[in-house]
């Protein structure tokens, strides 16, 4: 497939597009609690600054780019003690954006960068499991399914089940 996305770090520059991407509540739907809706440009500043911010090696955060228009965030953030070569990925693109492979070749090239510029030999994501095409993102990437987390979010008052996935440095699709 043809790279049709790319990732780079975030720039204040890109704000308006987070915005817009963020001020949507199907996006919001299958993200975690605490992103205020609607969601405006300084929340997005907000956002952009913690990312640029962020101590050394602690979180890998990145736009996800089209056209040369941020569409999405990717982030990957370092977990520590026993799991200090652990990361946990996180990502969202834009609504309009769904059913493309767009999120795939963002996760595929995240995780490329990671375990090429890092010592991470570990990449977990837990989407909700009711999000199948976000399990499909991750199962395209190369990511295995090591289970379902039973009860183990609440989100909007209902308590769901997660998916474990995870890719380790050196699997056949990295």
């Amino acid at each position: 497939m043809k790279e049709q996305v790319s990732i780079r770090p975030w720039r204040l520059a890109d704000a308006s597009d987070l915005a817009a991407v963020c001020n949507n509540q199907k996006v919001q739907d299958n993200l975690r609690d605490g992103l205020p809706f609607p969601y405006t440009k300084a929340d997005a500043a907000w956002y952009i600054n913690a990312c640029l911010g962020a101590e050394p090696d602690t979180q890998y955060g990145f736009a996800i780019l089209r056209n040369d228009r941020a569409i999405g965030s990717i982030c990957v953030f370092r977990k520590d003690n026993i799991h200090r070569l652990t990361g946990e990925l996180g990502y969202y693109i834009g609504a309009q954006h769904w059913g493309n492979g767009y999120a795939t070749e963002a996760v595929r090239q995240i995780c490329r960068h990671i375990f090429e510029n890092t010592d991470i030999v570990r990449i977990f994501a837990e989407p909700f499991a009711s999000n199948v095409a976000s399990c499909r993102v991750l199962e395209k990437a190369g990511f295995a399914c090591e289970g379902t987390l039973r009860a183990n979010a609440v989100k909007k008052g209902r308590i769901v089940d997660m998916r474990m996935w995870a890719l380790v440095k050196g699997d056949k699709e990295n």
